[in-house]
């Protein structure tokens, strides 16, 4: 008795994915890896970007991030989407530098970050944090077009695999925390109360996506 098709899993490669193809155009091009969704994870697939190089560092992190964002926001290949990726990030979305007062390496969002659906909150964090975008601590620093300071986000391996849980998050002081400077360790669930950090301190780190109330 014919029974249909076997069941089958999806492949989540891309043939040919480690030697991207060339961007259109003339300039000179440098490959990334962007995350995308597939079998509820989150796969990095091989992109490739404009190159920064010859930029300021800081205008140079800021070009990658821009470049990032629009790869994700970017409709996945046909070749992509029969080995199962898809992305959750989708527009309006764009980003820019740091306000004045943010600290060091951090990027606004036309969007809150905690308003994005959980998974395309992932998929930048991690497609940033592995594409010289993140902070000097290895967080990402994100912030949003409203009052809400910026927040500093993780990527730990469990997050690509579970992309759709909130991303770890902690405060980040003003002005930012020098490089070399150790990060503070998660804090367990019986912790302070309160998540907001108070000014020039790092805050405790949070397995939660809501946005931190300023202190008083």
């Amino acid at each position: 008795m014919d029974a249909g098709a076997a069941p089958s899993r999806l492949p989540c490669t891309v043939p040919g994915g480690d030697s991207p193809a060339a961007t259109a155009g003339t300039g000179a091009a440098q490959p990334v890896r962007v995350y995308l969704v597939c079998a509820s994870g989150l796969e990095a697939v091989v992109r490739t970007v404009p190159s920064a190089d010859g930029l300021p560092a800081e205008r140079a992190r800021q070009a990658t991030a821009r470049a990032l964002l629009n790869q994700l926001l970017a409709r996945p290949s046909e070749e992509e989407r029969e080995a199962g990726f898809a992305s959750h990030v989708e527009p309006p979305l764009a980003v820019s530098g740091p306000r004045s007062g943010d600290p060091a390496g951090a990027l606004r969002l036309s969007r809150q970050p905690e308003d994005l659906p959980g998974t395309a909150l992932s998929q930048l964090v991690c497609s940033y944090a592995e594409n010289g975008v993140a902070a000097g601590d290895g967080t990402v620093v994100l912030g949003g077009p409203g009052d809400y300071p910026v927040r500093r986000y993780s990527c730990p391996a469990e997050q690509k695999e579970r992309p759709e849980s909130p991303v770890p998050t902690r405060s980040a002081p003003p002005g930012g925390t020098p490089a070399g400077t150790p990060s503070p360790t998660a804090a367990s669930p019986q912790g302070p109360s309160s998540g907001a950090a108070s000014p020039g301190e790092p805050g405790e780190l949070e397995e939660s996506g809501e946005p931190g109330e300023p202190s008083p």
